[in-house]
């Protein structure tokens, strides 16, 4: 199972009528055939399934792990300055193609909504 590079930018959301391109992540995993995360090639290649949260201000970049527990996906960053795990609502449910949305659980603030931009190989 080839693993994909998924691009989520910062969509519009209350306070942020336009979004923010500067504002996402870049994931890495395995997706099948139907544009879903594949939990048993994640479980195989889970050391190259990494997370990458950018953001214009360097204070808020982390990079870290996609992590699985449950029936729930994780963003596991190492660094305690980098944040709590961040929980994505419905993400193993979710088809990633351009132009869908999901929202991410922050630990700190809100949850926010992205859209996916780009999924390309790695």
């Amino acid at each position: 199972m080839p693993l994909r590079r998924i691009t989520l930018q910062l969509a519009r959301n209350p306070g942020l009528p336009a979004g923010d391109p500067e504002q996402g992540y870049m994931i890495i995993a395995p997706l099948d055939d139907a544009g879903q995360l594949d939990v048993e090639a994640w479980r195989t290649h889970r050391k190259a399934c990494r997370v990458f949260r950018f953001h214009s201000d360097p204070a808020e970049k982390a990079d870290g792990w996609l992590t699985h527990r449950g029936q729930n996906w994780f963003f596991h960053y190492d660094e305690d300055a980098e944040g709590d795990d961040e929980g994505i609502f419905r993400f193993g449910a979710h088809i990633f193609r351009e132009g869908e949305y999901l929202t991410i659980n922050h630990a700190d603030r809100e949850a926010q909504t992205y859209k996916v931009t780009d999924v390309s190989p790695v």
